[in-house]
């Protein structure tokens, strides 16, 4: 591969994953029923401030190899202990506790939800090679999120959602292959009409999507990319605890920048169930399609994903569900999930890759002081082969095996206060090394990386 396409390949899945996961990497953020307190009423709105800090240790940001050689020296895992200050604000129309409306009063007419939060990061590198030590240290940044939600006509037989946001990510890329953060900017808009007559037994639901992803640096911009997708989706329940449920998109996928990768259409089309066992037992379970749609513009072969889709979710409910909707469940609803999904994703290294997960999850919210997040899984990411181009040669396919894992504990002092602790593990087990075209340094595409944090959180 060339040298530029062999750094660029690092961004792997990043590049296209949604905007909020990413600008948001503490558990706590990505979720407001972790993050919003009681609040503070202002009129028909809900203001919810909040700031927290966090400092703990990362064995491995950049998520290098272990046994990567190189003339240079700077090679290797850096560890550094980590500082991240985190305030937050969002509001929101009156939620249902606050409403003082009798049962037969009609919904309001909009709803709206809106935030904003940012994320200092400081570096102090402690282990590794020195070069490796400096250019950690410059990595400190901030980054954040600006998002808004505004439901029109909401609990009506037609409704309309519009939602937009800005991020920005300070991340490591996901192979390891460079020693730069893939600095970038999302944004993120999107609209969807809703139907649903009959007392809510039918949910149709067609929107369409913006997606951008903007790299700061010049060296990726190549990896800069837009996509624009239609979906539709909705359930029918036909009977009082179960839906059938679809979901069908079709994806436009656009490198605009010279030496990008090739565009695409992906598309999707999934089929399933979604019911309640027992006030106890959810199961989910979809199956349908994927084809990717590479355009080849003329280069190499490209190769296509063209195959089964789906997930299968087997979920335990600690405290029984009193709704006979599965998609109710509240924070107060402690679960255990065990589930596997099998999907496809744009790769900057070989078109597009395959993956396998398996997965467990536990939310145990207790007496309402004690929350703990417990999240893993192991999955098998399948690579196609890749053409060879010019003087590089073809590089057969090969199979990663990636493992997660992440607990989140808080436990909440009074209403407003919470000391919490967050614990993560991830693993690429890759026997795969790439090297620049014409010989060079060969890189390992295996590393490992442990992350541990102790906080405190003030939010209301």
């Amino acid at each position: 591969m060339k040298l530029r396409e062999t750094i660029a390949a690092a961004a792997v899945t990043l590049t296209l994953s949604p905007a909020l996961a990413l600008a948001q990497d503490q558990p706590w953020l990505k979720d407001r029923r972790y993050t919003e307190g009681i609040g503070i009423r202002t009129g028909d709105l809900e203001l919810h401030p909040g700031v927290a800090a966090e400092f703990g240790y990362d064995s491995n940001f950049f998520r290098r190899a272990e046994d990567d050689q190189a003339a240079s020296d700077d090679v290797g895992p850096v560890g550094s202990l980590r500082l991240r200050i985190t305030p937050s604000f969002s509001l929101s129309t009156l939620s249902a506790q606050r409403q003082e409306v009798t049962p037969d009063a009609p919904p309001p007419d909009v709803e709206f939800r809106g935030g904003i939060s940012a994320t200092y990061e400081e570096f102090f590198p402690v282990s590794g090679m020195e070069k490796g030590k400096e250019r950690l240290g410059q990595q400190r940044n901030i980054g954040g999120l600006l998002d808004a939600n505004v439901t029109i006509l909401p609990r009506r037989p037609w409704s309309g959602i519009i939602d937009a946001s800005l991020g920005r990510t300070i991340a490591p890329s996901d192979l390891g292959i460079t020693n730069e953060s893939f600095r970038r900017v999302h944004a993120d808009a999107g609209a969807e009409l809703v139907w649903t007559p009959g007392g809510g037994l039918l949910d149709w639901r067609l929107g369409y999507r913006f997606l951008g992803t903007f790299f700061e640096l010049d060296e990726f911009d190549s990896l800069t990319n837009m996509q624009h997708r239609l979906r539709t989706r909705g359930r029918w329940r036909f009977l009082p605890r179960t839906a059938l449920i679809y979901d069908a998109s079709l994806g436009f996928v656009n490198y605009p920048n010279p030496g990008s990768l090739p565009s695409s259409h992906p598309l999707r089309a999934q089929l399933g169930i979604n019911g309640l066992v027992t006030s106890s037992f959810g199961l989910l379970a979809m199956a349908g399609w994927g084809a990717s749609f590479y355009s080849s513009d003329g280069q190499a072969e490209v190769h296509d994903f063209d195959s089964v889709i789906g997930q299968l979710e087997l979920k335990w409910y600690l405290t029984p569900n009193p709704s006979t909707d599965p998609e109710a469940a509240t924070l107060a609803l402690s679960s255990l999930s065990a589930g596997f999904t099998r999907d496809f994703q744009d790769s900057l290294l070989a078109s597009y890759y395959e993956r396998n997960r398996g997965y467990l999850k536990l939310t145990y919210f207790f007496g309402g002081r004690f929350l703990v997040i417990a999240d893993g899984g192991v999955a098998a990411n399948v690579y196609p082969v890749i053409p060879a181009g010019g003087a590089t040669e073809e590089h057969p396919p090969w199979t990663d095996v990636r493992i997660d894992a992440s607990l989140f504990g808080e436990y909440r002092i009074g209403d407003s206060l919470g000391v919490n602790s967050t614990l993560r593990y991830g693993n690429n087990i890759s026997g795969t090394s790439l090297t620049p075209e014409g010989g060079g340094t060969s890189n390992s595409l295996g590393w490992q990386q442990f992350e541990a944090f102790l906080g405190v959180r003030w939010f209301m």
